[in-house]
Order: structure tokens, then sequence, then C-alpha cells
């Protein structure tokens, strides 16, 4: 009997509930693809002036329905409240959707089921509560079709029963809306946004944006949303060492022709990772202008002139100084219609080799190729090669070998004292192949501007660096008497040919170092000691004539050697994972530009410095400008943040900076700041007031803006 009365209690409760959530809940309105309802925890309103009910779809598999910001394409649901009672408002809210793509068109969507929570408020607390809601949405597969449901939900004054289900599933989904943060909470948040900018760049529009987690990210994704014209790509995120901050990029687009960007607009930014959320409303800071050289073409042009005449004052030509202080010695005592000739077939070739350079450069950008000036010393092979090649010419220079200069540049007899005009063409290409890793004054500045333009562009700046390359030879042409007046070759050459060989040894072994760093110690190692024997072979076959053969046979083994040793080093490891290294007194950060942003939006001072073990020019603005007075004195203290890019070895983050600013090649220096969040980009060759000047801008605080 009594276990008959406990099934019985056990039943009533249960038909109870049943008939509480059927109370608490609308019917549904159905369709082929979905269905939709009301759902309330209770079936009755209580005492409160807010009750959180939620708008519960449900979905076939394949279907879905869209977010309040769908993306490239579909339409949120709306409701339509008209006909009820007592109803003061009410507000969606919106769990985090799912990223959807299809046919190039990226949307923000719901999928299988979906409750969106809805804060209901009340006109007058405790009495009933009429609802009656017309949604509109939009269901999509492979088509989409628009639906109307006429939803009606009568909750009565009271506290009624609980409907324990409805109320677990709102909670469910309540938990998936992002966090609201308000602006005067961000500083001591968990995870926040600390800066949303705009960029100019060559590719277009970009939006940077900043946030930082006290715990750290996993893997954060970002949505955003904006007023008209305004659209959004996908974010692309990039995190710092320690996961403390995420560096967004976004690309921005605008809906209609001639559509301009607002000024200064807010945006509702999503910020997920794991299973947290926040949304947070930003004021994105004006537009700054990014990449690209702001300069007209006449002065990019005069630029790269300047920048060609100084190549030839660049230690990494030597190779070309002893080819042009040997062809003026060779002209010694010549007739003078024969030296303008040399000369000007020489600049001929210099001009020539550029132009071709040109057309390669074009041809590697219209493939996509990684292009750059200064780039092959990253590579060993290049390295090794180049190396090699300055022991050769070091050889015949010391008169271990005869070959005339450069080796495959005389084919024709000699006239006049002179190389023939082929050889004399010759001489001028050979020139410009040394000449291209070399970096200087105004290369990069012309060349980046090149390299971001078309092919005429390319073309014309290229000329006028062969132009600057090519000024010795035609000043030679245009005076031969440079030349002529020169005694002719005699006891005095030998000395100069020893000496131009000694330099060229020690260019090799700069090179050497240079490998040290790209290839690791038993990669320079091998190579030192290749070269060595293959120095040696060529002194033994002058010293002892009966050993010729086996002389050159030693030459030929560590010249194939020397080929093979880069390709058993294997693939450099990036330069970008260095940790800080103290140079000078001064602590350099390794390149991060997660954390450059970071210190910005902290309202620190950064100093970026992009530099190489093979950039002379580098070299020559640490010693003459980082490393010494005011320059150095603010490096070592707090107010500025050193932070330092090897691009020594190869290094795609690295590369990708410098592309940004439409540079395609060192030396590279910036200076960021509250005031600069888009860097101020100094020029080649550094001053110590130039550098002390862009940090006093950057630090400077910035002025209110349209207030």
């Amino acid at each position: 009997m009594a276990a008959g009365l406990a099934a019985l209690g056990a039943l009533a409760v249960l038909l109870g509930g049943i008939q509480a959530a059927a109370a608490a809940a609308s019917p549904w309105a159905r369709t082929d693809q979905s269905a939709v309802r009301l759902i309330s925890p209770a079936s009755a309103t209580g005492l409160a002036d807010t009750v959180r009910l939620g708008l519960q779809f449900r979905l076939k598999p394949g279907w879905k329905i869209y977010w309040r910001s769908p993306g490239d394409a579909g339409v949120p649901p709306e409701i339509d409240w008209t006909g009820s009672r007592n109803l003061q408002g009410a507000v969606i809210r919106w769990p985090l959707p799912e990223r959807f793509t299809i046919f190039g068109l990226t949307t923000m969507v719901y999928g299988n089921e979906v409750v969106l929570p809805l804060d209901i408020r009340i006109k007058a607390p405790g009495r009933a509560l009429a609802l009656r809601a017309r949604v509109n949405y939009l269901a999509c597969e492979k088509i989409c079709i628009p639906y109307v449901a006429r939803l009606a939900l009568d909750l009565p004054p009271g506290e009624g029963t609980a409907a324990p289900r409805h109320a677990a599933t709102i909670e469910r989904y309540a938990r998936l809306v992002p966090t609201r943060l308000a602006a005067d909470a961000v500083a001591g948040a968990p995870v926040s946004i600390a800066q949303a900018r705009f960029e100019k760049a060559p590719e277009g529009l970009t939006l940077k944006v900043l946030a930082r987690s006290r715990d750290g990210f996993e893997k954060p994704t970002l949505l955003v949303e904006g007023p008209r014209p305004l659209l959004f790509g996908p974010a692309r995120a990039e995190l710092s060492a320690d996961k403390s901050v995420a560096l967004f990029r976004v690309a921005v687009g605008l809906a209609g022709k001639g559509a301009v960007a607002p000024d200064q607009p807010l945006l509702t930014l999503t910020l997920a990772d794991g299973g947290r959320a926040l949304e947070q409303v930003v004021r994105v800071s004006r537009i700054e202008a990014g990449a690209g050289p702001g300069l007209g073409l006449m002065v990019i042009l005069g630029l790269a002139f300047l920048g060609g005449l100084i190549l030839n004052l660049m230690p990494c030509v030597l190779p070309v100084l002893s080819i042009k202080v040997l062809a003026v010695v060779g002209h010694g005592g010549a007739e003078a219609a024969a030296v303008r000739r040399g000369f000007l077939a020489t600049a001929a070739g210099i001009l020539f080799s550029f132009l071709v350079l040109a057309a390669a450069a074009i041809a590697l950008k219209s493939a996509g190729a990684l292009v750059g000036w200064g780039i092959q010393f990253q590579a060993p092979l290049f390295l090794v090669a180049m190396a090699a090649i300055l022991v050769l010419f070091a050889a015949n220079l010391f008169g271990l070998f005869e070959i005339p200069l450069p080796g495959f540049a005389n084919q024709a007899a000699r006239a006049g004292g002179g190389q023939s005009l082929g050889g004399a063409f010759a001489t001028g290409a050979f020139a410009t192949l040394l000449a291209t890793p070399c970096s200087a004054p105004f290369l990069g500045t012309a060349i980046g501007f090149a390299l971001s333009r078309g092919p005429g562009e390319i073309l014309a700046v290229f000329a006028m660096l062969g132009l600057g390359l090519a000024v010795p030879y035609l000043l030679v042409a245009a005076w031969p008497a440079i030349a002529t007046s020169l005694p002719r070759p005699g006891a005095w050459m030998v000395v100069m040919r020893r000496v131009l060989g000694g330099v060229l040894l020690l260019t090799a072994g700069w090179l050497l170092s240079v490998l040290w760093v790209v290839a690791g110690t038993v990669a320079m190692a091998a190579v030192g000691a290749l070269l060595a024997g293959l120095f040696a072979a060529l002194v033994l076959r002058r010293a002892a004539p009966g050993f010729k053969a086996a002389s050159l046979g030693l030459a030929a083994v560590c010249l194939g050697a020397l080929l093979a040793v880069p390709a058993l080093t294997g693939a450099p490891a990036p330069a970008g994972a260095a940790r800080a290294v103290e140079d000078a007194g001064i602590t350099w950060q390794p390149f991060d530009k997660v954390k450059l942003l970071n210190h910005v939006a902290q309202g620190r001072v950064v100093f970026v410095d992009v530099t190489a073990d093979w950039c002379i020019t580098c070299k020559a603005n640490k010693a003459l400008v980082i490393d010494r007075g005011a320059v150095a004195a603010r490096l070592r203290g707090t107010a500025v943040v050193a932070m330092r890019a090897d691009w020594t070895r190869p290094d795609a983050k690295i590369s990708a900076y410098l592309r940004s600013f439409g540079r395609f090649g060192i030396p590279f220096n910036a200076v960021y700041g509250p005031a600069a969040p888009a860097g101020i980009v100094l020029g080649e060759l550094l001053t110590q007031g130039e550098v002390l000047a862009a940090m006093d801008t950057a630090a400077a605080p910035r002025l209110a803006r349209g207030q």
C-alpha cells in the first residue's frame, strides 16, 4: 500500500513537471527545415521586473541560421513584439556563433540547436505577461528560405512552478554569451582589448587589434562588428612568445563604389579563447599611414643614383674596386680614344646588367616569389661561392695562375693597351654581379619603392642604380687623362696586385664570419679549411711545376667539396628566435611585433633595429650612433625598449615586417611610442639628432582630437 502511494506521488510530480514545462513554453512553430518556440524557466512571472526567457531553434542537419552580424551574407533573426501585453522591452543575447565558409563567403552561423537568451522587462511586475512574437529568420543550407514564426506565451502572475529543463537550457546558452567589458573595467580585467587602429598599407586597409590575457592565450579568435560601409574579413592571430599578448590583423573592405572609411569609428569586438569570451566596444585610432615611401618618382630616382654611387665605396664591393683599379692601370700609356671606348663599354655593361636584374625582379614579383636586396647573403651556398671566387681572384693577383681579369671577359685580342669592347662590357657585367648583394645608404628606399610599384618604376629605379655604379667609369671616359697619365705597367703594378690580393683575402675572411652566423661553426671551419687547401694547391702549382697535375686535382677537389658543404649543413634556424642579449651595455630584446605593440599600448617607447652581420651600413650605424653618446644612454635606460631583429639568417616574420613598410633591404630602423603607434621610420644613415628627435616625438602624449 505504501509503495503504491509512493508511486502515485512520483507520478504526480512527473505530471506536474510536464505540465509546468508545457505551461512555460509556447507551441513549436514548425517548418520542413526548422522549429522555433519561446521557453521560460518558470510557469509564472514572479515578482521581478525582468525575466530571462529563451528563443529556441532546432534545425535539420546542414541547415543554419545567422548571428547578429552574419558576415558576407545572411540575415539574423528579428522579433516583432507587437500585440504583447505588460511588456516594457526585450533584448536578445547572442551566444558565440560558428564561422562557416562556402564559395569564398564567410558567415557567422548557428547550426543544429541554439537558444537565444531574451531579457524581458515587465511594465508592471507581479501582473500577467502576455507575449506575442513575430519571428523573422532565414534558414540556409544549399538554398536559403525566409520564414515567419508566430509565437504566443502567457505567463500568469505569482511564483508558479519551476521548469528546470528549460532553465538549464537557457542557462547553458547564456554562458556562451560573451561578457560585456565596460571601459572603466579594462585595466583590471584578466582578458581585455588594449588597442585597435587602422593602418594603410600597399595591400589595402588593415585593422590591428592588440589583446592581453593575464593567464595567456590558447587559440584566440576575434569577431569584428562596425558601421557601414566597413566590411571585415577573418582575423589572423599572432601570439607573443609567452602567449600573454595577441595581435589580430583584419582586412578591411568598403561596401559601395567610392565609399570612405569613417573617422575613428566605434567597433564591437568579440574575443573568444577556450571557454572565455568577452565583448568590448573600442574606438579605433585614426588611420595611420603605413608602409610605402611617400616620395615622388623623381626624388626616388635621385636616391637610386646616390645609392648606386655609394656602392662604389662599400667594403663588400672591394672585388669590383680591384677590377676598376686594374682596368685603369691596364690603360696606362694608352691612347685617349681607346681608353674612352673601353670605359664606355664597361659602363654600358653595368647599365645593361642592371636592366637584366630589373627584368628578373619583375618576373619573380609577377610569379609571387620573395624579392629583396642583399638576401643572397642569407644563403650559405652564395657565401661559399663568393668566398671561393674571392680566393681565386686573390690567387690570380698574387700571380699563382694567370687568366685575364675577369676570366670570361677577354675573348678578343687586346687593342691599344686595353681590353676589347666585348671584354670591357663583360667587365661591367661582372662588376654588377659582385655589387648586387651590397647594401648602401638610400638603396633600401629606392629598391623598396621600385619593388612595391609596377614594371616601369622597377626599370627606371634599377637603371638609375646602374648609372650611379657606372659613374667612375663614365668619369674616366670623359677625362681619359686619368688613365693615360699613369705610367705603363711595371714593377709598381706587381706591388699593387699583391695589396689588392690581400684585401680580397680579408674580404673572403669576412664572408666566412658571416657564414659562421648563418650556417654554424662546423660549416665555417670546413669551408675555411677547403679554401686554404685551394689556395695551397695553387701555391704548389706555381712553386713546383712537376706537381702541376696533382695540384690542379687538389684544387678541383677543394672546389667541389666547397659546393657540397652548404647542402650538408641543412636549413639555418630562424634568427628571430634569439633571446635577449646585452651589447655595448644595451639589453636588446628579440624582435616580436606583438610584444612591440604591447609596449606601445603601455606607453613605452620602442627602438627597433633590423640588422645583419653582412650589412656593412648596419655596422656603421651601430658604431657611430646606436652604441655612442645620448642614443646609447637612452637605450641603456628604462624609458626606451631596445628591440633587435637579426636578419643575418632568413626569417619570415622579419621579412614580412620589412615589407609592411615597403622595404626589401636593410638597414632599417624605426621608433614607436604612444604618439607614434605606426612607427617613425628613420633614414638609412643614422644621426644622433634624428634618433633622439624620433624618440621624443614618439614619447609625446597624444593630444585629444575631435573633442
